[in-house]
């Protein structure tokens, strides 16, 4: 069984998705970029204020999930300029601390704009 994932600490999904879905012990959570929970305004314009924000969503969507960055198995992340890497890398290593696999890329474009998207794939276990 599928179980969709919601909380208001996270910005509210601006498509046909959720904010993430259980199934079993995995979560896996759509791609957050820097949007306010409250407003769903793009934050910051540098990406070191940007990331700060998508990790922000993302642990929320976790503590939601009852689980935390802790139990990340895999993320994908996406640049808007691969020139931000290590300026990411900064932000991303405070929160995600246990070395899971993971994909960074840089892309043309991101929805409204944002200079970085996250998603991630968790174990409950």
């Amino acid at each position: 069984m599928i179980e969709k994932i919601s909380t208001s600490d996270a910005p509210k999904a601006i498509g046909p998705y959720s904010q993430a879905v259980r199934h079993g012990n995995i979560l896996f959570t759509s791609g957050q970029i820097a949007l306010s929970p409250e407003n769903g305004a793009l934050v910051g314009d540098d990406i070191k204020t940007q990331t700060e924000q998508v990790m922000k969503n993302l642990s929320a969507i976790l503590k939601a999930s009852g689980i935390t960055f802790d139990n990340v198995i895999k993320t994908t992340c996406f640049l808007s300029d691969i020139s931000y890497f290590s300026d990411f890398n900064e932000v991303y290593g405070k929160y995600i601390t246990n070395a899971p696999a993971r994909s960074c890329v840089a892309v043309k474009d991101l929805p409204k704009g944002a200079l970085v998207e996250v998603e991630i794939i968790a174990s409950a276990d």
